[in-house]
Parts: C-alpha cells; structure tokens; sequence
C-alpha cells in the first residue's frame, strides 16, 4: 500500500475490488440474497457502465475484477452498485417470513449503521473496498486465480467451474450469471 491508501485513483483502469459483508456475517448462503448481487451487477454492467471481468460471491464476501467504460467512474457504478444491494437486501430479510437469523442480523446491520455518520438506520457492507489497480497482466491473473479458486480452496467445490456464483464457469466455455468482458 501507499501513502495515500486503498483509493480509485484511474477511474476506468482494471481493479481487483473486495466487498465484505459487516461483521463477516454468512448472508450469502441463501440464494435470493446472491440472486440481488448478480441482478444488480448485470443492471450496473448495463446503465451504469460496469465492465466486469472476474468476480465471485462467497458466504460473507464477494471479489470483482472490474473497470469503468467510457464517460463513467468505477468509484460511481460501486457506490450505487454497494447502496442499492444493501437497501434491497436489508429489505428482502426483513420481508423473509423464512429467515431464521432475521433478527440478529438486522441487529448487527443496525448496530453497524448507528456506528456509522455516513449511514442513514443500517449498514450492510464494510466501509472500505480495498481497490488494487491490475495494471500488470500477470497480477491480474494471479487475482482472477484467486477469485476462481475461492471455493475450491474452501472445499465447497472440487472445480472452480461448477460453483454457480463466479465467472470461472464463463472462463472454462460455458455462461455464467453476469455479463462479462473476457479477458
């Protein structure tokens, strides 16, 4: 790291992006909540200029490869991307009449937003993204390797390509859930 922190300083280079969810709560492990992140990428890659390389969504965390086009920021399509899924996630667990850690989640969420001037009754993301820019092709590799290895080094999967909430299965020749810009 540098002197000036983890900051998206070019805003249309290729990023190796981290979001964790507070507190490192599993939240992923139900599909309708995974089924939000993969909607809101694909509406991001669409309107708000979102060009996704690699990306995964484990239990409690989820890694892009991403990069902005033309005429829009990375730091602008994350922000919306990161305030919308907390919104709308929020909302479908407090809704989920199945949900068993309803309400110690929404405590959690609410103990972090009272913790947080930034945050308006919840917060569901850590604050910070730790932006790496992927200028070297080979680092960039070595980053899509982990990403795609994640659940395998996990022992969730025995092939990165049969875990349905990554790109790995677009990186093996079949379609994954996101719209991608193949690298």
């Amino acid at each position: 790291m540098f002197s000036g922190g983890y900051k998206i300083r070019d805003e249309n280079a290729v990023h190796y992006l981290t979001f964790a969810v507070v507190e490192w709560i599993d939240v992923f492990t139900r599909k309708d909540y995974c089924n939000i992140v993969v909607d809101s990428l694909n509406y991001c890659v669409e309107n708000k200029g979102l060009q996704i390389q690699s990306w995964i969504i484990m239990s409690n965390h989820m890694h892009l490869i991403a990069s902005a086009r033309e005429g829009f920021t990375l730091s602008g399509a994350i922000r919306d991307f990161k305030k919308h899924t907390s919104t709308t996630i929020v909302n479908c667990i407090t809704n989920n009449t199945r949900e068993s850690r309803k309400n110690w989640m929404l405590w959690i969420f609410k103990r972090a937003g009272e913790k947080n001037s930034r945050n308006k009754g919840h917060q569901f993301w850590q604050q910070d993204n730790h932006p790496v820019e992927l200028s070297d092709i080979e680092i960039l590799k070595q980053k899509m390797s982990y990403i795609h290895q994640n659940p395998v080094r996990a022992g969730i999967v025995r092939e990165a390509e049969d875990f349905v909430c990554s790109s790995a299965i677009d990186y093996a020749g079949g379609k994954g859930l996101v719209k991608l810009e193949m690298i």
